[in-house]
């Protein structure tokens, strides 16, 4: 099976923390491999729903690969492995039993709103998003 050209991480638009994450990584994928969308947008939602997933059943990051759908902390954790070093040296986490990678994931999920407050999902996004968001 050959890999897709892009990948789709869904992220919650109303999240401080979670759009500094997309730009975060926008900033560090040279190749532009990764487009985005909050989980909030209806095209976000047809590309759950195809895949039998709610964006209640998802509350997290969610990467999407192909026909594969990741949540937690193995999409946080396959994204980082695509980015250049240092963050791709994180790829090696997944070897980490899931659960126990998942407590981690959650307690930062919690804290998130805490962390960077809430966005205006009206804003324009950065530039560097701008081009790679999903229609």
């Amino acid at each position: 099976m050959t890999e897709a050209p892009h990948a789709i991480v869904l992220f919650d638009g109303t999240c401080g923390f979670c759009e500094g994450s997309v730009r975060f990584i926008a900033k560090r994928d040279r190749d532009g491999y990764f487009r985005f969308a909050p989980s909030q947008w209806p095209r976000a939602q047809q590309l759950l729903a195809a895949r039998g997933l709610t964006r209640e059943s998802a509350r997290s990051l969610v990467l999407i690969e192909g026909d594969r759908v990741y949540l937690r902390s193995t999409a946080s954790l396959r994204i980082a492995g695509r980015l250049p070093w240092p963050w791709r040296a994180a790829r090696v986490l997944l070897w980490a039993p899931e659960p126990l990678r998942d407590v981690g994931y959650r307690i930062v999920a919690a804290l998130r709103h805490r962390l960077a407050g809430t966005s205006n999902a009206c804003e324009l996004p950065p530039e560097e998003i701008r081009d790679r968001l999903v229609s």
